[in-house]
């Protein structure tokens, strides 16, 4: 993360669209979108099997749990003034694919730089209510999928980490569909169910979990069950995966390029399914 100072002045001049000497580049919006690249990361060729990125590119463009600040690049070193190329980066934690540290919800909760590193590597377990979900925003996981993935596929392994594809990432060409605000601006989106997730923690022994949508609760909740069970048990969350239509529902291995700051309560991170 950078300072205050940094955050504000990235954020005002990706609003301003200043000058590349000045900050920014003429194309204003349009220059950090370009150094970031394109917003849904594609599957990376493996001699063994594959590489199936499951994360989003940061751009200004990602859709943010509202109120949120939207990610701001900005160039402060260049290579034809002294050789090299950097920018300031600003953020809040838990923007574009990212990690929830046990912290996030819970006081005293385990902070991001103290996840244990074994537990960012584990079996995937991808339970897919896509086809209800195209019909229901406010779809969830619940302890029946479960039960129907562990009749079809065997039990989930133990310190699995299990995700959610609703396919929500399909409309993330419009930030707005994405985030889906209703009338009384009040996001709806799926995620997992409390009772499913108290199962999981309770019943199966799971490193973790993570959904394709901004947040691990339905959206439209108000009482975060799933993110207090999840997380008030220790386990980590990761929210915004992309991608997840292209690994099995079973036998894929993730690893989370989780972020190391200290007393984080989550930040963005690369996360990675090896098929």
């Amino acid at each position: 993360m950078c300072s205050p100072r940094i955050v504000r002045v990235a954020h005002e001049a990706v609003a301003a669209g200043v000058s590349r000497r000045g900050l920014l580049g003429a194309a204003g919006l349009g220059a950090v979108a370009a150094i970031a690249g394109p917003t849904v990361a594609q599957a990376v060729p493996n001699p063994t099997g594959s590489v199936v990125d499951l994360t989003h590119t940061l751009t200004v463009e990602l859709p943010v749990w509202p109120g949120n600040l939207p990610f701001a690049s900005v160039p402060v070193a260049w290579h034809e003034s002294g050789g090299f190329e950097q920018h300031a980066l600003a953020f809040w934690e838990h923007t574009g694919t990212h990690i929830d540290a046990p912290v996030h919800r819970v006081a005293g909760g385990v902070t991001v730089d103290r996840i244990a590193a074994e537990d960012l590597v584990a079996p995937l377990v991808v339970i897919d209510i896509s086809a209800r979900a195209a019909a229901d925003a406010d779809a969830a996981v619940t302890v029946s999928d479960i039960e129907q993935w562990e009749a079809a596929h065997g039990r989930i392994p133990d310190r699995a980490f299990v995700a959610m594809y609703s396919g929500w990432e399909r409309r993330l060409a419009d930030a707005g569909t994405f985030v889906n605000l209703d009338g009384e601006g009040r996001p709806h989106a799926p995620g997992f169910g409390a009772t499913a997730a108290e199962f999981l923690v309770s019943q199966r022994s799971i490193v973790g979990a993570g959904v394709d949508t901004l947040s691990l609760d339905l959206a439209a909740g108000k009482d975060f069950g799933a993110h207090t069970a999840f997380l008030g048990a220790g386990r980590y969350g990761v929210e915004m995966l992309a991608n997840l239509a292209q690994v099995p529902p079973t036998g894929a291995r993730l690893i989370v390029g989780a972020p190391k700051h200290a007393g984080g309560t989550g930040g963005p991170c690369r996360v990675l399914a090896l098929t």
